[in-house]
């Protein structure tokens, strides 16, 4: 029968449900002392689902953080639910210490609010990547482009030195054989122009002049293949040497390229750069940053917000009673221990006495 049904003289047989008993372990509450305060029942069930909910969302959040770093859904479950158990064993820890007698106390409030905030904000972060989830893949992908633009200006600017020295050495070597090349034709034009009549002495045929003109370019002309041949020779080494720096450049580029991952750093990385760059994603950003906080801090200002009943001055007069029962206990076995001695003490002395 539910708690609303029972009549007023029928409380005291009160027997609470075994999901409100798991909700009053949630609260750190002992069901001894507990199921006789009707009005606290309710209150400890309400700071239990609190509890609950955070342990929830922790489970959640930690298993997506996990998620995003391990392929392996059975571990990243299990360590999902394994970090979900210690910040609930925390959240339990600190409205366990949160009591009628130092609600009013700020150094422990200020330490356990801190602590709270501390995990709350690091457990809103994978519920953030998963609720901007298209837009960071988006802002990844961009990211990473830009990262391997700035890649290749570091290598071109690595290898600029080198590339520009052999360009030079190209250009020189190219620019020797167009010289060469414009001597032996300018040689051969004053050959054909002397043995036609059009230029030199005026004169048509071989003649003295004629023939030493051919001699002339002749030997320009061997001079020149002897040169093409050489020079080419160092030009395809140069250019080889130029692909091969291309060749290392785009190399580099790939191996670069492939340590691009969508982790959890580089997925809040690209989730920052969201934020920075999108004015109108910030205050959402935040506004869900403080409303995923809330979800953490909620045991403790349920709490501290809740009014104390008779449950906290019981847990006080058990405490009491049981340090009065131990003291009693402690001097009531010194006391038997005192008799013990001197009892035995007499029975010693009467033995001696008897023997002697």
């Amino acid at each position: 029968m539910p708690e609303a049904n029972i009549s007023v003289s029928q409380r005291e047989n009160y027997t609470p449900s075994t999901f409100t008993e798991f909700l009053w372990w949630l609260s750190t509450a002992e069901k001894e002392l507990l199921v006789d305060c009707v009005v606290d029942r309710n209150r400890f069930k309400i700071i239990g689902m609190t509890v609950l909910g955070t342990w929830a969302f922790a489970s959640l959040a930690w298993t997506y953080f996990f998620s995003t770093i391990i392929d392996n859904v059975f571990l990243f479950v299990g360590l999902g639910l394994f970090m979900g158990f210690i910040i609930l064993t925390i959240d339990r820890a600190l409205i366990k210490g949160i009591t009628k007698f130092n609600k009013n106390k700020i150094s422990p409030l200020l330490l356990r609010g801190l602590l709270a905030i501390t995990i709350g904000t690091f457990m809103a972060q994978p519920a953030l990547l998963f609720m901007f989830d298209k837009e960071i893949k988006l802002q990844t992908s961009l990211d990473n482009e830009k990262k391997k633009f700035e890649k290749l200006n570091e290598l071109n600017a690595l290898y600029k030195k080198r590339k520009q020295e052999l360009i030079q050495q190209k250009d020189q070597l190219q620019k020797e054989i167009v010289k060469k090349n414009e001597d032996v034709a300018k040689a051969r034009d004053n050959y054909i122009a002397e043995t036609d009549g059009s230029g030199g002495t005026g004169k048509i045929g071989i003649k003295d002049i004629a023939l030493a003109k051919k001699t002339e370019y002749e030997k320009l002309d061997t001079e020149y293949q002897d040169l093409v041949n050489r020079s080419q020779i160092k030009i395809n080494g140069v250019e080889k040497e130029l692909q091969s720096i291309q060749e290392n450049i785009k190399k580099e580029e790939q191996l670069f390229a492939n340590y691009f991952n969508d982790g959890f750093l580089t997925r809040i990385e690209a989730l920052n750069n969201l934020i920075k760059n999108n004015s109108a994603l910030q205050f959402r950003y935040y506004l869900l940053v403080a409303i995923l906080l809330l979800i953490e801090l909620m045991p403790v200002i349920a709490k501290i917000l809740m009014p104390s009943g008779t449950y906290d001055e019981k847990v006080k007069w058990r405490e009491e009673m049981e340090r009065e029962i131990a003291f009693s206990n402690i001097n009531k076995e010194r006391e038997l221990k005192e008799f013990y001695n001197v009892k035995a003490k007499v029975d010693d002395e009467e033995t001696i006495t008897a023997f002697f």
